[in-house]
């Protein structure tokens, strides 16, 4: 039985999407591809504001994460740490032989510039790392506010996960100065995990070409080289760039405005729900997530239990994190979700759980 997901990923793919995946087979380096490689870079550049490279990458956002250190850490990069996902890519940083360190904020709460600039005015970093949209706990960094203060380390590459918030809201990349924008397909764009997209500017490409033990999988300079002929260095995931180039057209038909609003009000509308029946907010209120809720049980309900009857029900529903396992819940609400979506899922969690009707 299919169950409807409501997990912060991968989320339900709409059918013309899932048909554009049958598409029939092309060669890579056919004429046909580059037309379609082109046609798909194009409109992801109107989704993320940005006249900089947009790259297609065969993997999972872990991939370009790691290839992001591989090409763009030097000296030594400043990981900034306010949750799981963000835990990780100081890992990752570490695991690549880099020099890092973890600015650690408590889980539930964003990344700040005040912390951003600290960390940088001590001179030691020539890099660093952010997630946006830390699905995780729910909480969305100001990505603006840090920005402005990233104009003051001109020589510090500015590497951003935006993997489950871009598409969602208006992300300007050129304009808030993003030297490397990494995100993946299955969270707000709706499409089976398993692609990869990333931005690189200038910057970011000289810094890659003069980098030492880049890799070869994700070197950032055979990109660039492959992208001229509107190509990738490897083999690309076809069905999933035909997908990508059917969404890039549903996407602008809805129009990027209105896509924006409808994931502020389904925001609105879940938060609202949840408070009515007595569950209180993870995150605090100006950093909460515009693409999934992260609520406190704060009613002590056995999510395990309902997790399990929600899947009998046809749905998926996701417990908290970590170790914010049962003490938080998390709802997606993403991509091509809609208000009757939710309506759907509250439906089957009151009839479960009569109490909260």
């Amino acid at each position: 039985m299919h169950k409807k997901l409501f997990i912060p990923g991968p989320i339900e793919v709409h059918p013309d999407v899932l048909k554009a995946m049958a598409t029939p087979m092309i060669g890579h380096r056919m004429k046909e591809y580059a037309e379609l490689h082109s046609r798909v870079t194009s409109g992801l550049k109107k989704v993320v504001l940005t006249s900089n490279k947009v790259f297609l990458a065969t993997s999972s956002a872990f991939g370009v994460m790691e290839g992001a250190i591989r090409n763009l850490v030097g000296t030594r990069c400043a990981n900034f740490c306010n949750g799981a996902f963000s835990d990780k890519w100081h890992d990752v940083t570490l695991r690549c032989g880099k020099e890092a360190d973890a600015i650690k904020f408590d889980w539930g709460t964003p990344v700040t510039a005040a912390a951003v600039e600290k960390a940088l005015s001590t001179g030691k970093y020539d890099s660093m790392t952010m997630i946006h949209n830390e699905s995780s706990t729910g909480v969305m960094s100001p990505l603006d506010e840090i920005a402005e203060v990233m104009r003051k380390f001109p020589e510090v590459v500015f590497i951003v996960d935006t993997v489950s918030s871009m598409s969602a809201l208006k992300i300007p990349v050129d304009e808030l100065g993003i030297d490397c924008c990494i995100f993946g397909v299955q969270k707000a764009f709706a499409l089976p995990p398993g692609l990869a997209v990333f931005t690189a500017n200038d910057k970011a490409l000289q810094r890659a070409a003069g980098m030492k033990g880049r890799g070869y999988y994700f070197d950032f300079v055979e990109f660039a080289a492959n992208d001229a002929k509107d190509n990738t260095p490897s083999t690309p995931c076809i069905s999933q760039i035909y997908a990508l180039d059917c969404q890039l057209q549903r996407i602008f038909a809805e129009g990027l405005e209105n896509r924006w609003a409808r994931h502020k009000n389904l925001a609105g509308y879940v938060r609202g729900w949840l408070t009515e029946r007595g569950f209180t907010s993870y995150p605090a209120d100006p950093y909460r997530s515009l693409t999934l809720t992260c609520s406190r049980n704060s009613r002590g309900i056995d999510l395990a239990t309902l997790k399990k009857n929600l899947a009998q029900a046809g749905f998926a529903f996701d417990d908290g994190y970590g170790r914010i396992k049962g003490e938080t819940f998390r709802i997606a609400h993403m991509g091509d979700m809609t208000h009757t979506d939710l309506e759907e899922l509250f439906s089957a969690i009151t009839t479960i759980l009569p109490e909260l009707a």
